[in-house]
C-alpha cells in the first residue's frame, strides 16, 4: 500500500480526496497491525511474569495492616521480561489534582495502552511531606504496573498461600488444557508463571485473567 501512495503522490493526476482516503486506510492498518503484535506479545509475554512476594509491610501503631510488593522488588522481576518481548513501562506524574500517575506499557511494534490512578499525599507513618508525596507515586507505580501486565503477589510464607487458596473446577482444567493445545503453548512456562505443578492448582481466582490471555494468543495465531 506504501508503494501505491508513493505512485500516485507521483501523479498529478491523481485525485486528492482518494490520495486522502489511501493515506487514511494506510494509518488504520498500521495501527491494526499495531496492535495485533501487542497482543500476540502479551500472550507471549503473560507466563513469565513471576508472581512477586509481598516484602513490604503498613504498620499502624505497630500493627501490620498488610503487606503488599515493594515497587522495587516489582521493576526488577518484570524489567527483564518486559525487555525480552519488546516493551516498555514508563510513568508520567501529575500534581495539578493531587497526585496522580499514569502508566505507559509501549510495544516496539507502535501501540501502547495506558492507566491512570489519583491519589492523596500519604502523610500516614509520620512521613514528612516530601516522603508522603512519594510514597503516593510508589503506591501508583505499583497500581498502574499491576493493572497493565495483570501482576499478582502473595505474601512471603509460599505454602500458607497455596493452602489457602481455592483452585480451578475440572471443567475449567479441561478448558485451560484445551486452550493450551490451541494456542501450541510451553505448558511448563505457563505452569511456572502460575507457581502451580499442575493445571489443577491454579487459583480459581485467576481463572478469567488465564483465559483471556490464552483467548488473546489465538486470536494472534
Amino acid at each position: 500500500m506504501l508503494s501505491m501512495i508513493e505512485r500516485a503522490a507521483r501523479d498529478p493526476s491523481v485525485d486528492m480526496d482518494k490520495m486522502e482516503r489511501l493515506v487514511q486506510m494506510k494509518v488504520a492498518e498500521d495501527k491494526r497491525q499495531a496492535q495485533a503484535s501487542f497482543d500476540a506479545a502479551m500472550a507471549d509475554l503473560q507466563p513469565e511474569l513471576p508472581t512477586i512476594g509481598e516484602r513490604g509491610k503498613a504498620v499502624v501503631q505497630g500493627q501490620t495492616r498488610y503487606t503488599f510488593a515493594l515497587w522495587e522488588d516489582i521493576n526488577a522481576a518484570i524489567k527483564p521480561v518486559l525487555m525480552k518481548h519488546g516493551f516498555a513501562l514508563t510513568f508520567r506524574t501529575s500534581f495539578a489534582d493531587g497526585i496522580t500517575v499514569t502508566g505507559v506499557l509501549s510495544h516496539r511494534a507502535g501501540h501502547r495502552e495506558e492507566t491512570s490512578i489519583t491519589l492523596p499525599s500519604d502523610s500516614s507513618g509520620s512521613k514528612n511531606a516530601v516522603q508522603a508525596v512519594a510514597s503516593s507515586v510508589s503506591y501508583g507505580k505499583r497500581y498502574t504496573a499491576g493493572a497493565l501486565l495483570n501482576l499478582t503477589s502473595h505474601g512471603e510464607d509460599d505454602d500458607a498461600y497455596r493452602a489457602a487458596v481455592e483452585t480451578i473446577s475440572e471443567e475449567q482444567e479441561i478448558l485451560i488444557n484445551d486452550m493450551l493445545e490451541a494456542t501450541g503453548s510451553d505448558k511448563a512456562k505457563f505452569l511456572k508463571w502460575l507457581k502451580v505443578e499442575r493445571v489443577i492448582d491454579i487459583p480459581a481466582k485467576s481463572f478469567d485473567s488465564v483465559m483471556v490471555t490464552l483467548k488473546a494468543k489465538e486470536r494472534a495465531k
